[in-house]
């Protein structure tokens, strides 16, 4: 771990020493003009100073300390997740989606307990604190319903883990992968390059597609059209020697070349193939398109487009056409 993170490391050593420096040094220099005492007088006093409003009395060291604390919990939070990513989940082989959910949680843990102590050390009574806690629940119940509704989708989310962190995902005309879980919304990037930040109760109450929850396997389905002349058993040999002979098609499940219909110009077939590559699935469709095409015109066989033929229609008398239109197919 250390190896791996070497300049993070010492960028951050380099930082502490380099204040603890400017600390000792302004230390040293008050005390060698002789107002060092004067100095830690002056802030015992400041930092003590009662800020009384009620039954309410508080101090700018109160502030302090209770920052402090929320901020020592935020570091132990940032590098309990940082050994356990870096150390722990590499050993255990844990699932990426597993881990992001347990630091999550356990972020969110530490953080609430560091507020808690925080509020301990600031001297506000927790029984009190408990009554003023319901009312401003209730407050947030009615004015913040949207922040608190996804809030609990993040941590239901979490709990239940219906998406991970790495699946890809479709909710409406939205596909993507998700990048991140977070307390109000989550992150997912497009195959455009594009962020989109979606809230979390969308992906609990909205139907969400997840295509890679249980496995990687996808799907391909490719549709070919070929002349009305043309020998549907033929058609479908050509299309399973396509699938087969791709290197990244799976044996199992089986491909399979289906006949689908008649066509105004062609008769219609559907490969389908499976593939483990899902992140590379619409290059191997790609793939199977150019080699189908390649084997239909070596087998003999033709791509018909629809077209019309116009017939122009007299009458005996020598008056007026119509114009008879008629679908047709050509080779």
């Amino acid at each position: 771990m250390v190896q791996h993170h070497r300049d993070l490391i010492e960028r951050r050593v380099y930082r502490l020493l380099i204040w603890a420096t400017i600390i000792g040094w302004v230390l040293r220099y008050l005390n060698y003009i002789g107002l060092l005492d004067l100095a830690f007088s002056l802030g015992k006093d400041l930092l003590g100073t009662k800020l009384e409003h009620g039954a309410i009395s508080i101090s700018p060291g109160d502030l302090i300390d209770f920052f402090l604390t929320v901020w020592a919990a935020y570091l132990l939070s940032a590098f309990i997740r940082f050994v356990l990513k870096e150390d722990v989940y590499p050993r255990i082989r844990i699932a990426p989606g597993k881990s992001y959910a347990v630091s999550s949680l356990l972020h969110y843990v530490i953080i609430a307990l560091g507020f808690v102590a925080g509020i301990g050390v600031l001297g506000v009574n927790l029984s009190k604190m408990t009554v003023l806690t319901g009312a401003f629940g209730v407050g947030i119940g009615f004015g913040m319903q949207s922040v608190v509704n996804n809030f609990v989708s993040g941590l239901i989310l979490l709990f239940e883990r219906p998406v991970h962190v790495g699946d890809t995902i479709e909710v409406g005309d939205l596909l993507g992968k998700v990048r991140q879980i977070g307390i109000r919304a989550s992150t997912v990037h497009t195959i455009q390059g594009a962020d989109i930040i979606v809230p979390n109760s969308q992906l609990i109450t909205e139907k969400v597609t997840n295509w890679t929850l249980s496995d990687m396997l996808r799907r391909i389905e490719l549709p070919v059209g070929v002349n009305y002349g043309a020998v549907p058993n033929e058609v479908i040999r050509v299309l399973l020697e396509v699938a087969r002979g791709h290197p990244k098609i799976l044996a199992d499940p089986a491909p399979q070349a289906l006949f689908i219909s008649y066509g105004d110009s062609s008769i219609n077939f559907e490969l389908r193939a499976w593939t483990a590559q899902f992140d590379d699935w619409s290059q191997i469709r790609s793939d199977l398109a150019v080699a189908a095409y390649d084997a239909v015109r070596a087998a003999g066989m033709t791509f018909p487009f629809p077209q019309r033929e116009v017939r122009l229609l007299r009458d005996s008398d020598g008056g007026s056409g119509t114009a008879e239109i008629s679908p047709g197919n050509k080779p």
